[in-house]
């Protein structure tokens, strides 16, 4: 079977959002292998025995999806939108988690060599999430660029679509990023400052 083209799944998506349950009923198949990989990726960074699987993370993705009302661009932006989706489940479910221990644990997830954030070191979720949520307030871009990059899973030229930049600009804000990612997660001095 061939696959459809990126403008095939973009129509379908307007379609579904706008309400076509028909549209809905075509994009399912185009999409649900990749929203999978994209689930067991998100919980391959979650602890051992998540009570999570992939097939409910799509699942609450794509109701959450549902309720968006997007003008879909493009394929990308919606993997993007769906990886943010399952990132925002995953931080609700540790934060669920953690009220519900009362212990002040934190649940430790170990972030991917492609970050480099930190190759070696166990972060936690809800501590990534916080530090995201600042650099927001600093660089929205950049905040936005690392949710696609790292959490969506896509590619340089992917995020420069979703975002409206050169290739070049978003290598440029990644490495950005990280860093000062990196340095907030790993308990550096508090600069206020966006990243460079």
């Amino acid at each position: 079977m061939k696959a459809p083209s990126p403008q095939a799944v973009t129509a379908l998506l307007r379609g579904w959002t706008q309400g076509d349950a028909e549209a809905g009923d075509k994009l399912l198949p185009l999409v649900y292998a990749e929203l999978r990989r994209r689930a067991a990726r998100h919980l391959r960074r979650e602890r051992a025995g998540h009570t999570l699987q992939p097939t409910a993370l799509v699942h609450e993705a794509c109701l959450r999806l549902m309720g968006q009302k997007v003008a879909w661009q493009s394929r990308a932006q919606f993997f993007g939108l769906a990886s943010q989706m399952m990132r925002r489940i995953l931080v609700d479910h540790a934060r669920g988690r953690q009220a519900g221990k009362r212990s002040g644990g934190w649940k430790r997830v170990e972030l991917e060599e492609a970050v480099a954030i930190s190759e070696q070191r166990d972060l936690d979720l809800v501590l990534v999430d916080q530090a995201l949520e600042e650099l927001a307030a600093l660089d929205a871009r950049q905040a936005r660029l690392v949710e696609l990059r790292f959490f969506g899973g896509l590619t340089v030229e992917e995020t420069a679509e979703v975002l409206s930049i050169s290739p070049a600009t978003v290598k440029r804000e990644w490495s950005s990023a990280r860093a000062w990612l990196y340095q907030r997660v790993a308990g550096g001095p508090d600069t206020g400052r966006a990243p460079p």
